[in-house]
């Protein structure tokens, strides 16, 4: 095919991901660099966790012919979810519950793959007989270097994407594409000599510039782990609930951000008070954050994050609502609830669990018990 055809397709194709809502449009070639062999690095040193997904999925991340057999190029995007300014100021307002700023509002998975499942039938009918895989932020991908490669912008030293003149709030997905197309100039690194995003991080889980310890990061402890949150880190987690955007707040690329024009990202803000969310039930979590990310970490994390929030805060209004949850059913909310009941009642909190927990078998809520009882 004619270089002068391609590039008319793949304007058309710009064109129309410009109409569904994607506001960055770049191609890059399937092969991620040297990337690859950061990311071999990173998991050698256990940086991700206990995201076994990630190294499920290494060699398809390093190779996306494993993704998508015959894959020649890779067509980047990029999505603006920025709803409100925001400053670190949420940290004076304790008893709100902080959420980060992409999860306010509604599931941008649910949002962006319709659009991007539209996209892939443009590329079709462009390149007929063309296969696609898209994602968003779903799949086994590194889609952070193919974007810098797209240039989309640049990983910065927090190792989020960051586009010169726009900032870091928005969303990356993917389409990969058995047709070769020419690639995009790659994006250049503007970070210089700033470490604000190093300095401000409150578990200093950015270990050096560009490289992140999951294990550290408040938006790892409070979404993706799924178990007890160390209690190294408890105090650090402050009163936020959902994610940590403190390494974006203080990025100065990101005082070039501006509102999002789409609706599904704004407008919808829910009051996030800890008082409220320490008393949802099953129903009233699932009916509050039916179409938010927040639900994927179930009412058991969230009331997690909450109790922890709860013990920072120190008021005794708490005290009533975190002694009923000593009876629920999730092994995980007792014990949190017995760290923040601690932090609150100090040496009264005993004769509480003394009265409540007198049947307490699993190991969780008793290691958490016997640390209060030893101070």
């Amino acid at each position: 095919m004619e270089p002068a055809l391609i590039n008319r397709k793949i304007r058309l194709i710009e064109e129309e991901s410009r109409r569904l809502g994607f506001d960055g449009f770049g191609i890059a070639a399937p092969d991620p660099g040297i990337a690859g062999d950061r990311l071999r690095q990173w998991l050698d040193n256990n940086f991700d966790g206990e995201m076994a997904y990630i190294k499920r999925g290494e060699e398809k991340r390093i190779d996306p012919q494993k993704v998508l057999s015959g894959a020649k190029s890779v067509i980047c995007l990029r999505t603006n979810y920025f709803p409100q300014s925001k400053d670190m100021s949420f940290l004076e307002d304790t008893a709100q519950g902080d959420v980060s700023l992409y999860a306010l509002n509604e599931d941008y998975h649910d949002v962006i793959t319709p659009r991007l499942r539209e996209l892939e039938e443009k590329i079709k009918t462009e390149f007929v007989g063309c296969h696609t895989r898209g994602y968003v932020d779903t799949g086994p991908v590194l889609e952070k270097p193919l974007a810098q490669k797209a240039g989309l912008g640049w990983i910065g030293k927090h190792t989020n994407l960051l586009t010169e003149g726009i900032g870091s709030w928005y969303f990356l997905s993917e389409i990969l594409v058995d047709v070769a197309l020419p690639p995009s100039t790659p994006a250049e690194d503007h970070c210089g000599t700033c470490t604000n995003c190093i300095d401000i991080c409150p578990t200093d889980a950015i270990v050096a510039p560009y490289v992140l310890d999951s294990r550290k990061c408040i938006s790892y402890l409070t979404i993706e782990l799924k178990g007890m949150i160390p209690h190294e880190f408890r105090k650090a987690i402050g009163n936020r609930i959902y994610g940590c955007d403190d390494c974006q707040i203080v990025c100065p690329w990101n005082s070039y951000a501006t509102l999002t024009d789409e609706q599904a990202f704004k407008g919808k803000e829910l009051t996030q008070l800890l008082m409220d969310l320490i008393q949802l039930d099953t129903e009233g979590f699932r009916e509050r954050f039916r179409k938010s990310p927040v639900k994927r970490i179930k009412r058991r994390g969230l009331l997690r994050n909450v109790a922890i929030a709860l013990g920072n805060l120190g008021s005794v209004e708490a005290v009533p609502h975190l002694i009923l949850l000593l009876n629920d059913p999730e092994p995980l909310i007792r014990a949190h609830c017995v760290w923040a009941l601690g932090e609150i009642l100090g040496e009264e909190s005993k004769s509480v669990f003394a009265k409540n927990l007198t049947d307490e078998t699993h190991p969780w809520v008793l290691e958490e018990i016997q640390l209060i009882q030893n101070l």
